[in-house]
């Protein structure tokens, strides 16, 4: 018998794969399924057979064309560059989680990334601000949201910031610890910047700031 905590991120899985066409419903539920399970860590557990998801012969309306090509949902979006959108199967249960709380969705997301082969890239170029402190401040908080995406912890390498903030044009290295200091309510437990243990993880205040931040940027 599964725990609790599986049960409920199964039920949402199946919620999930509920919004395919009804022909894909099995063929999506599995599919989120074994993502979920090797995200997990529990590859040894058996994937609940796809059978147990209500679903009904196809009519023939929803039969494919003789010749047409029927789109899985981890298909969508795909070009010939190998570029595409992000579907529900690239988000961990977190993120998703988060963006419920916030009020965003998986269209918001792809605003602002893309997943080209197996990297979460960023589409944004402009930050909307000209403040170096600002910048820095949102370079972390979406480099922390990709963290998200991926494996469910919204935190961050201070140290690849800075990397992004030279990139831009926009580092301030005399107040770059200060930066993060002035925002240190965004971050769990934090006193000082350390570059030698730079990983700093957002409080519920800093997921908030970055709901903000996606909703100015999309």
């Amino acid at each position: 018998m599964l725990p609790e905590t599986y049960k409920a991120d199964i039920l949402e899985i199946i919620g999930i794969a509920k919004e395919c066409p009804e022909p894909l419903q099995a063929k999506c539920l599995e599919m989120l399924l074994e993502d979920y399970l090797k995200r997990s860590g529990s590859s040894a557990r058996k994937t609940p057979p796809a059978k147990e998801i209500e679903t009904k012969p196809p009519t023939p309306a929803d039969k494919p064309e003789e010749g047409e090509t029927v789109v899985l949902p981890n298909d969508v979006g795909n070009t010939p560059s190998g570029q595409r959108d992000l579907v529900p199967a690239d988000v961990h249960l977190k993120a998703k989680k988060f963006l419920n709380q916030y009020s965003l969705t998986l269209d918001d997301l792809n605003q602002l990334f893309f997943i080209e082969g197996d990297e979460i890239k960023p589409l944004y170029d402009d930050l909307k601000t000209t403040k170096a402190s600002e910048t820095q401040i949102r370079i972390g908080l979406l480099q922390a949201l990709r963290t998200g995406i991926t494996d469910g912890e919204f935190q961050f390498d201070g140290e690849e910031v800075r990397e992004e903030c030279q990139e831009r044009k926009a580092y301030d290295k005399n107040n770059f610890p200060a930066n993060f200091k002035n925002s240190a309510s965004l971050f769990v437990g934090f006193d000082k910047y350390d570059k030698n243990s730079p990983v700093l993880k957002l409080t519920e205040a800093g997921r908030a700031r970055l709901a903000e931040t996606i909703r100015e940027l999309k």
